[in-house]
């Protein structure tokens, strides 16, 4: 009676300053349920390892369990059916406990279908309606009643059992699926029943799905006999797959003398026994009618569909099984043969039907061929190309120079596509033997120049040898129809002779561009390609490797490795007998060569720049040290190596890129900052300048 009372007294609660009664599910003081109460949970509950600790509603987002079930419904205005088994589909969803109904769609059955219960959360059948289903409350063969309703789930997804199974749910075994008994009596009425239409059933929209767009393509000739010079007609024929249909277009020569017409067939199916099997309008039909009665009962005939399809008229058409290369086929009767077909009619038959000879049927003689163009001699008038474009046509036209050449290798910033070398005359005048050339080869439209360098008390005007131009090889004919030879940038290398207009050069030395220039494009100059060169070599000195070897110790006897080029190329005269070029013992030279490293002198840095900044007038060196003061933001005085030269470029100083990146190198300090108030007071030709300094060459080793 104690605890009786204790409880009830728990149960009181005041609203309002007012004691009344509370709900039974009400905990204690602190949440804690009281003696003898069970507080039961609103929503489902999972255990730990089903989620990850985060929210229901995050863990089990989009995550929804799918039950096959059936209700039965009464039919109580209809004798022919007492009772309806409708089937539906049931889906809890997990994250917020809510439940939907969705019964599918039946065709024909009458009845409004699609959603019976909208997704939300549904009480417990009375007597605790209070309450709210859980996943606790589901399970297979098992009945469920919602809002009066009597729903039996027969089975579920295998996503439903693995997560039921993983609860801790044991499943029962699946139910046995009831079928609606009338639709099942009504199903055997409709398939003892044979329907009048459709007579028969014709899936083209298949085809058109799987072979839009797909057309086979032939190209046929047709012989007209009409025609006054029996030439052949030559057609293009095309099959389009997706509804077996084909049209024909002429392929009309340009000056036939024929009319342009659009088609030459139509786009239509394509009867093979045209045109001595055609048939009236109406003898070919969808379906065939039969006169049972005629009009003897109250003049009135009686007509049924012919299911045996007597007296049925089929046409046959051309199919792509029928169309292959040499086939002749009858065109409303002309006869046109398929010559050949395009790549994806061959790779079509090749898939489909193993067909692997495609041969061409020749329909044509083979063109005569054409008479070789003959051009008369150069007459001396002008260039032999101007004179041979007067000879190409009526409408004379200046020649065509290579303008793609001339965009590839014309100058380019640091690139000036010139190969220069240095020559002297063969000449046995001692006066001549002394003299000095510079040749100077334009990659951008072969053309030479060559200017002779000057020089003091020789009695000799220096400056421009021979203008620019186009210099032909000597020993060929003046008066000929062949066009002459020039000389091309392959026969310019040291160690060349050369005839230019009746003077003779040689080339003995070429400046470090033409070098590597040709070095660069070794596939375009033999002269300069170090693989060939070691590959030639190794041919001739095989057999003296022996005498080499005591030739390089004896040039090295402290063993360093190095010798002079001098001797190296003496050696290599000696043992190839002038086998060699002199460009090529070069290109070995430069190879292997082995230059001492130095340090830059900063001085000639800063003299060459600032000759390069006087002869462009630039002098603007408070702005240039204002902006870079203003991108010290800490005010420490340096700056990173990269910031400096993107000031740089934005003043657009007139320094070649690696001139520039030298200097500022020159001015880091221990932290790779450069010290840019030093930097440009060494550039400020004005009140820093320093005198120019020249270069010293290190000898090749």
């Amino acid at each position: 009676i104690g605890k009786e009372k204790f409880h009830k007294s728990q149960l009181l609660g005041y609203c309002n300053n007012v004691a009344m009664l509370v709900g039974e599910d009400k905990p204690g003081i602190g949440g804690e349920p009281l003696p003898g109460q069970k507080l039961k949970p609103k929503y489902s509950v999972f255990p730990e390892e089903m989620g990850n600790g985060g929210p229901v509603w995050v863990t089990f987002d989009k995550q929804v369990l799918s039950f096959d079930a059936y209700f039965e419904e009464e039919v109580p205005d209809k004798n022919q059916e007492l009772y309806r088994v409708r089937h539906c589909k049931i889906y809890f969803y997990l994250e917020d406990d809510t439940i939907q109904v969705i019964e599918p769609q039946v065709k024909n059955s009458g009845i409004t279908q699609g959603t019976i219960v909208r997704r939300h959360r549904i009480p417990l059948p009375p007597p605790h309606e209070d309450q709210f289903y859980t996943v606790d409350h589901f399970n297979i063969n098992i009945e469920i009643i919602l809002y009066a309703r009597r729903y039996k789930i027969i089975d579920c997804d295998q996503f439903t059992k693995y997560f039921l199974r993983k609860m801790g749910v044991r499943l029962n075994s699946p139910a046995e699926r009831l079928d609606d008994p009338y639709t099942k009596e009504r199903q055997k009425v409709l398939d003892s029943m044979k329907p009048l239409r459709p007579y028969e059933r014709l899936d083209t929209l298949k085809q058109f799905f799987e072979h839009d767009g797909q057309v086979l393509r032939f190209f046929c000739v047709w012989n007209d006999p009409e025609c006054v010079f029996h030439e052949p007609r030559e057609l293009v024929l095309r099959y389009y797959l997706s509804d077996d249909t084909i049209d024909i277009k002429e392929m009309i020569p340009v000056n036939s003398g024929r009319d342009a017409i659009p088609l030459f067939l139509r786009r239509d199916k394509l009867p093979k026994n045209a045109p001595t099997g055609l048939y009236q309008p109406g003898t070919i039909t969808s379906r065939t009618v039969l006169n049972v009665l005629g009009k003897l009962v109250g003049n009135k005939g009686h007509y049924i569909l012919d299911n045996r399809k007597t007296g049925a008229v089929h046409q046959e058409f051309y199919r792509d099984s029928d169309l292959k290369i040499g086939a002749v086929i009858n065109v409303w009767g002309r006869k046109v043969t398929l010559c050949d077909c395009d790549e994806f009619t061959k790779e079509y038959y090749r898939t489909k039907y193993g067909i692997e000879d495609f041969t061409p049927v020749q329909y044509k003689a083979p063109p005569p061929p054409k008479p070789e163009k003959t051009f008369p001699p150069y007459n001396g008038f002008g260039s032999e190309e101007d004179s041979l474009c007067s000879c190409m046509g009526l409408l004379l036209k200046p020649p065509q120079k290579d303008f793609k050449k001339f965009m590839e290798k014309d100058r380019s910033g640091m690139e000036s596509n010139i190969l220069s070398f240095v020559a002297k005359l063969i000449t046995d005048n001692p006066v001549d033997k002394d003299r000095k050339f510079i040749i100077s080869y334009f990659l951008s439209d072969d053309t030479i120049s060559v200017f002779e360098h000057t020089e003091r008390n020789t009695g000799i005007l220096g400056g421009k040898f021979l203008g620019r131009g186009r210099i032909k090889k000597p020993g060929q004919e003046l008066f000929k129809s062949e066009p002459s030879e020039y000389f091309k940038a392959q026969d310019l290398f040291v160690g060349a002779r050369l005839c230019f207009h009746g003077h003779n050069f040689l080339l003995v030395d070429a400046d470090e561009y033409t070098f590597n220039y040709m070095e660069k494009h070794a596939n375009e100059f033999p002269v300069a390609d170090n693989g060939a060169i070691l590959r030639k070599l190794r041919e001739i000195a095989e057999s003296r490797s022996r005498e080499i070897r005591q030739v390089f110790a004896a040039t090295d006897p402290e063993h360093t490795k190095v010798i002079d080029y001098d001797r190296f190329r003496n050696l290599l005269v000696s043992m190839t007998d002038g086998a060699f070029s002199e460009h090529e013992i070069m290109t070995i030279g430069r190879y292997y060569c082995v230059r001492d490293e130095y340090e830059i002198d900063l001085h000639f840095l800063l003299a060459v720049a600032q000759g390069q900044l006087k002869k462009n007038n630039f002098d603007d060196f408070e702005r240039l040290s204002a902006v870079f003061v203003y991108k010290d933001r800490e005010k420490c005085g340096v700056l990173p190596h990269e910031t400096c030269r993107t000031v740089c470029k934005s003043f657009k100083l007139p320094l070649a890129d690696d001139n520039l990146q030298a200097l500022l190198t020159a001015f880091e300090d221990g932290n790779k900052q450069v010290e840019y108030k030093k930097f440009v007071d060494g550039l400020n030709w004005r009140d820093n300048q320093i005198p120019a300094f020249r270069t010293i060459k290190v000898p090749l080793k």
